[in-house]
């Protein structure tokens, strides 16, 4: 049987490639974008218990009414954006699983969407699947700030979503007030919609506040927000998200997610929905949390030959390795991981056409002693 695939340009991710390389050598990952530190023991023995007192079958479908409640709390107190916790907010399988459903809502087959590179490698697949183009535009490196003038220029009739993501993944640049202010000046009087990717929301340093879209009442009108308990929590592999919308956009996403994955793991729902009620101070210490974690990573590489960029957010640390390698970022990533002992990221595969830079992605969420053992071979190199 000949298959004609519907995903020519998609193969094993980046991700997975450089994780099955890092266990072949033993290399230390800082790859893929986990910590490797459990999550708060209270959540653990939230969801033990709900496992134990019988709450192991579907969970509603929209998600549970306690945790859509507490979500609810949590963006009014964060943002000042009030919610209607029964048609604006769904639990979802992960925060990818939201992002899919709310590309598939609305996005139609000859639509356009305006996605800005290095982006995340699940966006440009759930456009493709919908028949849909995305349109890249570059950020500006090294701040990599948006140039908002390249993207009214792109701007067509066929312009269906602008999809932004802040803190950014893998860059760790954050967007401001002023850019909000722009992108709403730009969507005001058409029908565009918004998808904001904010899964890396509580965390953001130097004092700073992140800036969702939430904040800003024009695009929260039209604005799909994506949340993640795993990367809130320390619990990735958990796989529960959620999507913020106004009602006619939530209808529309949830028709998608009700066949997507119906519902989601049901113990993990009733321990978020309690330990939110009872710990809300735990996302409110994240920046600090994290910010230690960035300051001591930088201090342990300060001393090698690679070139730290600024981590307004987010938690990764962006590097040049221009003084110890001309290979492509790719080869230098296979080389280090298997003659250096550190496997990281590089940032080709989240352009559709890559600039050439010489930039690494690592990632600081780990253990002091995962960070020391990684900073002693990359200063070797």
């Amino acid at each position: 049987m000949q298959i004609e695939t519907k995903l020519p340009k998609v193969g094993t991710t980046i991700f997975s490639v450089m994780s099955q390389l890092a266990l072949d050598h033993k290399a230390v990952n800082l790859g893929q974008g986990f910590p490797d530190f459990e999550p708060p023991q209270p959540l653990r023995d939230a969801i033990t218990r709900a496992m134990a007192e019988g709450r192991n079958q579907y969970a509603p479908g929209i998600g549970l009414q306690p945790l859509r409640e507490q979500i609810a709390l949590k963006t009014e107190r964060l943002y000042g954006h009030k919610l209607d916790p029964n048609t604006e907010v769904t639990v979802t399988s992960g925060a990818t699983e939201a992002l899919f459903a709310a590309i598939a809502a609305v996005v139609r087959a000859g639509d356009e969407v305006i996605v800005f590179d290095p982006a995340y490698d699940s966006y440009e697949p759930a456009i493709e699947l919908q028949g849909a183009r995305a349109v890249h535009i570059p950020l500006l490196a090294p701040s990599f700030g948006i140039d908002w003038q390249r993207v009214r220029d792109a701007i067509t009739p066929r312009t269906r979503m602008i999809l932004i993501n802040s803190p950014h993944n893998p860059t760790g640049a954050v967007l401001s007030a002023a850019d909000l202010d722009e992108l709403a000046a730009i969507v005001r009087d058409t029908e565009i919609v918004v998808l904001s990717d904010e899964v890396y929301e509580h965390i953001v340093y130097d004092g700073a506040q992140h800036e969702s879209v939430l904040r800003h009442p024009e695009l929260a009108a039209r604005s799909f927000v994506v949340s993640s308990f795993g990367k809130t929590y320390h619990c990735t592999g958990w796989k529960l998200g959620y999507a913020v919308a106004p009602k006619a956009l939530s209808a529309e996403f949830r028709k998608v997610h009700q066949y997507l994955t119906f519902c989601t793991f049901h113990p993990a729902q009733v321990a978020f929905a309690e330990f939110m009620a009872s710990t809300p101070e735990h996302y409110l210490e994240l920046p600090a949390f994290y910010q230690e974690k960035r300051d001591r990573f930088r201090e342990l590489i300060k001393p090698s030959r690679f070139k730290l960029l600024d981590v307004p957010g987010g938690y990764f640390q962006l590097v040049d390795y221009s003084a110890i390698s001309d290979k492509d970022d790719v080869a230098f990533c296979e080389w280090m991981v298997k003659e250096g002992g550190v496997a990281a990221i590089p940032l080709t595969p989240f352009y559709d056409k890559a600039p050439g830079t010489h930039y690494l992605r690592l990632c600081f969420a780990k253990s002091d002693a995962t960070m020391e053992a990684a900073a002693e071979r990359l200063c070797k190199l």
